[in-house]
């Protein structure tokens, strides 16, 4: 029961990754990654997890140590979420470096990472494909 669980996540975790590589990835907001796992998960979290907090991953541990009795679809979902805020944290530490060149063209003498990313967006001269995409994928666009 509980290998058919763990297939079935895994399952999931790698279908979810093979369609959000082919094309720009799926990242999703904090607050919708907690109203989604809210609407998915929350049979289970009520039943498995009452009363864990939110903060520091205690809802997702929590939802992994009982992953045997959790709801596929929870399950799937879970990895969904986590997927796609991984996604969003790695597209927002490479803006910098994938926009090195539109910041030194654009916004050379501009301080501060805020500054610098209002510089990006604010500019319609940035013709960068992966620049673009990058700011789009770490959803500050």
């Amino acid at each position: 029961m509980m290998r058919d669980r763990v297939g079935i996540f895994a399952w999931a975790v790698f279908a979810f990754l093979a369609l959000t590589s082919l094309g720009r990835a799926d990242t999703i907001s904090y607050a919708d990654a907690v109203t989604t796992l809210a609407k998915e998960c929350g049979a289970d979290i009520k039943k498995f997890c009452n009363g864990e907090n939110l903060g520091n991953g205690r809802i997702q541990a929590c939802l992994e140590k009982n992953a045997s009795k959790v709801t596929p679809t929870c399950t799937s979902t879970l990895g969904s979420v986590i997927t796609s805020i991984s996604q969003r944290q790695q597209a927002q530490a490479s803006v910098f470096k994938v926009c090195e060149h539109a910041i030194s063209q654009y916004c050379n003498g501009v301080k501060g990472d805020g500054n610098i990313l209002s510089c990006l967006i604010e500019t319609k001269r940035v013709d960068n494909r992966e620049c673009n995409q990058a700011i789009t994928d770490a959803r500050w666009r």
